[in-house]
């Protein structure tokens, strides 16, 4: 028996644990997505950075880090912290971006599934409606009769 805690384990890092809690079924773009990205080391660790940056403990860390090196570390601080300061928004922006070509990509992929998907259903659609329109004449002409012997409506 599969218990909730080893599908969390199995499950791509790209969809939050959060969403796989409620027992929610996910796009198949997202599942194709995350299973792409955990497969690859460089992915799976610019997806962790960037959870990361972009959290309230990344905020409170740097907070108590800076306020420190202003305090303790350096009587003059400003130009090496601005130094830090300046490469570490390099870096996170740069993570940034890889976000949201990730995110350009799953929408693109959700896209094209959603595209293929309705297509389907428009043939299937029409197949059903085809077929309708078929059985609908051989009822009326076995029960009422052929189309020559009804009179005109039109």
């Amino acid at each position: 028996m599969t218990t909730q805690a080893d599908a969390h384990r199995r499950s791509p890092q790209l969809i939050p644990r959060r969403l796989l809690r409620g027992g929610q079924v996910h796009h198949p773009a997202v599942l194709e997505e995350a299973r792409r990205r955990s497969d690859d080391l460089q992915l799976r660790l610019a997806d962790r950075i960037t959870a990361f940056a972009g959290s309230m403990n990344f905020v409170w860390l740097h907070a108590a880090l800076f306020g420190a090196w202003m305090l303790f570390l350096e009587p003059n601080p400003w130009p090496t912290l601005t130094l830090v300061v300046s490469l570490e928004a390099i870096f996170l922006s740069t993570f940034v971006m890889i976000g949201q070509n990730r995110q350009a990509a799953f929408q693109q992929a959700r896209a094209d599934h959603d595209f293929e998907a309705q297509e389907l259903e428009l043939k299937t659609n029409t197949e059903l409606t085809r077929q309708i329109h078929l059985l609908t004449d051989e009822l009326h002409r076995r029960f009422i009769g052929p189309s020559s012997a009804r009179p005109d409506t039109g």
